[in-house]
């Protein structure tokens, strides 16, 4: 009989007669962490991996990388893809077939797909990175700002959400799809014969690469809400694998992660994803109660309905509920229109 099973026994027999805290799990094991092979996912999972391996220094943890759907079809506009999960399915697939215990997502991948797969569940969010999105001009540019650019200015960027919102306060500038990994985008912007002007990139992804020299400046409310989860990581695990999620407990931020499920439920309830332009900024107010902002726009920015609410969150239930009635009183100011008429031109697009 193996030590883990005698450990596991022996934990059994002394919480029937109320001598132990809890289960015990094995000194030393190999935990598979999932990854996308992208260089900004790969640190990111090393992040996780590092602080998992100093707080439990016995364990082996194996870092296993794959690409996936998003990561194979680099040329197709990510709004124009009909499914769900572009970046995760594949590792989902692993993790439910046990080859995998954990995977490591930027949570703004992962609310793509707010409802979980049957099987999955998030075993811990982390703090929160700066959620902003960054404006990098050109190398050698002059300009400063969106405001600095002279009309028919190129913005890239494959965000419906980005674009939309920036077409509603800068209808003068022109926005072209760019794909491939930030060095990819980049070395792309840099090209002289390219025609982008800028990018608008997430500053969390930059700042974790060390391209934080890159940002020209930070775009935030009212001009550029931010993305479902941008800036956090989730790190998602098989719904029943107790011995995992209680490893994760170490890694959980409390308060990223009630904004985030706060705001997740209202994606979630708009039924959302990266093809509608959703936008969201998060915080705690001065009487300690969350404070949300979000807004959907039409995707040529020429209609948009936003709204500010706040409500006390105490708990992960309250983070939830708070998400939905956001979510409805978008929907009752005018979002449900909205989302009606990009959904029906995504499916005239379709067919």
């Amino acid at each position: 009989m193996s030590s883990y099973v005698l450990a596991q026994i022996y934990q059994l027999i002394l919480n029937l007669v109320g001598g132990g805290p809890g289960p015990v799990y094995p000194a030393r094991r190999n935990i598979r962490i999932g990854s996308r092979k992208s260089k900004l996912a790969l640190v990111q999972t090393h992040l996780v991996r590092d602080a998992l391996q100093a707080a439990y220094p016995d364990t082996n943890f194996e870092i296993i990388a794959m690409t996936t759907t998003g990561d194979n079809n680099q040329m197709k506009p990510l709004h124009s893809f009909g499914a769900k999960a572009l970046w995760t399915q594949e590792l989902e697939v692993l993790l439910l077939e046990n080859k995998l215990e954990m995977i490591v997502h930027s949570l703004k991948d992962l609310d793509m797909p707010t409802q979980l797969p049957h099987g999955c569940k998030i075993g811990a969010i982390l703090e929160r990175e700066d959620p902003r999105d960054a404006l990098v001009m050109k190398a050698g540019s002059s300009y400063k700002s969106l405001e600095d650019l002279p009309e028919g200015s190129v913005v890239g960027t494959s965000s419906v959400r980005r674009s939309a919102q920036i077409k509603k306060r800068y209808p003068h500038l022109n926005f072209e799809d760019v794909r491939g990994n930030v060095g990819t985008r980049l070395a792309k912007l840099d090209d002289p014969a390219s025609s982008y002007t800028c990018l608008i990139l997430a500053a969390a992804g930059l700042t974790r690469l060390d391209l934080g020299e890159r940002i020209t400046g930070y775009l935030s409310s009212p001009y550029l809400l931010h993305a479902v989860g941008q800036g956090a990581l989730g790190v998602e695990i098989r719904d029943g694998d107790e011995g995992t999620a209680k490893m994760l407990e170490v890694l959980a931020h409390k308060e990223t992660t009630l904004y985030c499920l706060a705001e997740r439920s209202l994606m979630r309830t708009l039924e959302g994803g990266c093809s509608v332009p959703i936008g969201v900024e998060t915080e705690t107010a001065t009487d300690g109660q969350m404070l949300m902002r979000a807004v959907v726009v039409s995707l040529d920015g020429q209609n948009s309905v936003d709204i500010e609410e706040r409500m006390e969150v105490v708990d992960e239930e309250a983070a939830n509920d708070f998400g939905r009635v956001v979510a409805r009183k978008l929907v009752d100011a005018g979002a449900g229109d909205i989302l009606k008429g990009i959904n029906h031109n995504k499916d005239l697009v379709d067919t």
